[in-house]
């Protein structure tokens, strides 16, 4: 009896299109609308996407706070890798909150980069109000480690002998 009690609940829970809310499939599109509109460079239509009062928790400093602050650091990231493509392996939202599984790939200081990361996202009334990011540590070591140089290494002793 009680296996089908908690089978016809879990029928009742899920809709016909699998189980996700309106509300949870609304989040998935805006948050896939930000990261296309960032992968094109487009930010002109963040303010749809994103609240005036949003933080994000993933500031190399800090919290950047405020949308316009957001989408400035938006766009000095894309500056550094203006080839920057992104890809979504994986993706799941509910009413409140879109986990994506991302990897993006472009040239940053002359260099080919690869970094894969875990976006968080929390929506509220149809727009991003928080976002914290998760990557590899090793990833991010290799992306801030500068290119080798070509010229050969000049040794200090060099100097004293002139």
């Amino acid at each position: 009896m009680l296996l089908v009690a908690a089978t016809g609940l879990l029928l009742l829970s899920c809709n016909n299109e699998g189980g996700m809310s309106a509300t949870a499939k609304k989040n998935l599109e805006i948050n896939d609308a930000i990261m296309k509109a960032y992968e094109a460079g487009d930010f002109g239509k963040m303010g749809d996407y994103i609240a005036a009062d949003a933080v994000d928790h993933g500031g190399e400093t800090g919290d950047v706070k405020g949308l316009e602050n957001i989408v400035s650091e938006m766009k000095r990231y894309r500056e550094m890798m203006p080839d920057m493509k992104s890809t979504m392996t994986r993706s799941l939202a509910d009413d409140e909150y879109v986990y994506t599984w991302a990897t993006m790939s472009g040239t940053m200081g002359g260099k080919p980069t690869t970094m894969t990361s875990v976006d968080i996202s929390k929506f509220k009334d149809g727009k991003a109000v928080e976002h914290w990011v998760f990557m590899d540590p090793k990833e991010l070591m290799q992306m801030m480690t500068p290119p080798p140089t070509t010229e050969p290494a000049k040794n200090p002793a060099d100097s004293l002998n002139k």
